[in-house]
């Protein structure tokens, strides 16, 4: 299996804003971003067509180290306060603090995401929204900065942005590719002070915005070619732009070998399925259990390097975030997965993209201040305001890119195996083993958007997997909902 991940979460901030002001020769993105706003008109962006290097230009903005900021209270000097927070941050207690509290922001933001018929499959990356909420923080003060701190992690740490940075740090050394990056309009100067830490904490580089080309190069280039033309204008009143983007492509370390995918089906509901690309292995390394509380099936697929797609399948064949979320604990399964055994196995090949405007769950979640009144001072003096923010992932799986060795199995019987079926709709989260940080996390009702929704067969009647339809028919690990 080949696991491609991308997500994009974009940060614009302008200072002042115009009302319904737009350049003749400029049209307004398809989805809105994020700007920090002077309140007089300022001189549009210039929009080049052609490329600009991917080389960050730092010559209007000199980077020096700085203090650490995020200290506790108490300590006699700087300097110790200093060692203080390194100690805190570097701690296995911040860590699973930082786990939990990144977790709990992943599943209330799909908790308030909406599938549509347009985007049946929701996709998000909690460890990218997280980075970028908490690099805007560094530039927040009193009651935005409380805010903000409060749906980061509710206060459980005195020294947040250095056990953000000591996660970003390990999830680094785990070969998951992180690009962040500052894009400042040219003559807009923000305080020192916060693209020093911003470098410090976040390794996000300042560079001069030059053209919709240079941003759109940048994205390219940090996702390994899996996102091109990330964005089609650059909106008014740009002044600074906060960037990251997160790509992970794993491998099985059990493959699936592509002699044995075959077309199936997808179970939508106990009415409605839809034709797909089915990945199948007779003898798969598997660990599996059935959580009774949230009448689910839970797996996980180990990847090499110390990654894992956490599967949580509900026997009724639907996903109800909102009461999955009243008993989910991701970081609770993820402990109690049993030994892996050989499972008869049963995967859908997908390629699947998701793109969202985030103010209104933000909003919905209670961070709704951060788009009409903020304090963000330690960014620069005088009002400033966070437009919008723009979330963007695509994932593909297939077969590809696991051991050979461990691919080729000999067929058996059935019967003599239990069987994980992913023929309906799942829950997942790919996990980061060491940290145990979710780094994606999404909820996939229909693999293939694209194909036409079939209705399910008379009793009796033969489906694309080759056994009957059967509402009652509920294979062992799997099969059609009831």
């Amino acid at each position: 299996m080949d696991l491609h991940v991308t997500l994009l979460l974009i940060c614009l901030c302008s200072q002042g804003i115009t009302n319904g002001e737009v350049a003749d020769n400029e049209s307004i993105p398809l989805v809105p971003l994020i700007p920090l706003i002077p309140s007089h008109p300022i001189e549009k962006v210039e929009n080049k067509s052609t490329p600009q290097p991917k080389t960050a230009d730092t010559t209007d903005v000199p980077v020096i180290a700085t203090p650490i900021t995020s200290r506790p209270n108490g300590g006699s000097s700087e300097e110790e306060q200093d060692e203080v927070c390194l100690s805190i941050g570097r701690s296995p207690q911040s860590m699973e603090a930082i786990a939990a509290a990144i977790q709990k922001l992943g599943v209330q933001l799909l908790q308030n995401l909406e599938a549509t018929p347009e985007q049946p499959n929701i996709i998000i990356s909690p460890f990218s929204i997280s980075l970028a909420l908490s690099q805007l923080a560094l530039g927040a003060v009193n009651e935005t900065q409380e805010l903000l701190m409060h749906h980061l992690h509710e206060h459980t740490l005195s020294c947040y942005h250095e056990s953000m940075h000591n996660v970003l740090v390990q999830l680094r050394d785990n070969d998951l590719q992180i690009a962040t990056r500052i894009f400042l309009r040219q003559g807009f100067k923000p305080k020192q002070e916060f693209v020093n830490e911003s470098q410090r904490l976040y390794d996000s580089e300042p560079a001069v915005l030059e053209s919709l080309q240079q941003i759109n190069d940048w994205v390219d280039s940090a996702t390994n070619g899996k996102m091109t033309d990330f964005l089609s204008a650059l909106p008014l009143n740009l002044l600074l732009m906060l960037i990251n983007a997160v790509h992970f492509k794993g491998e099985w370390k059990a493959r699936f070998d592509p002699r044995f995918t075959s077309r199936g089906v997808f179970y939508l509901d106990d009415k409605h399925m839809v034709d797909a690309e089915v990945m199948e292995d007779a003898k798969h390394p598997l660990s599996l259990f059935i959580d009774n509380e949230l009448e689910a099936q839970v797996a996980s697929f180990p990847f090499q390097k110390f990654m894992s797609l956490l599967v949580v399948m509900p026997l009724s064949g639907q996903v109800n975030v909102s009461s999955l979320s009243a008993k989910l604990n991701v970081s609770d399964l993820y402990n109690r997965l049993p030994k892996q055994r050989a499972v008869q196995v049963k995967v859908p090949k997908f390629k699947l993209e998701y793109a969202q405007e985030l103010q209104d769950v933000f909003t919905k979640l209670g961070l709704g201040e951060m788009f009409s009144r903020p304090n963000l001072a330690e960014i620069a003096d005088g009002p400033l305001l966070v437009s919008s923010v723009m979330h963007k992932s695509s994932m593909e799986i297939n077969e590809e890119g696991a051991e050979a060795a461990a691919a080729t199995t000999v067929i058996i019987s059935r019967a003599s195996n239990p069987v994980f079926h992913l023929t309906q709709p799942f829950f997942f989260a790919l996990m980061d083993d060491m940290t145990q940080v979710p780094i994606f996390m999404g909820v996939i009702n229909n693999p293939n958007p694209g194909a036409p929704i079939l209705q399910r067969g008379e009793p009796g009647s033969k489906d694309k997997v080759g056994f009957p339809i059967d509402k009652n028919h509920v294979g062992s690990f799997g099969g059609p909902p009831k």
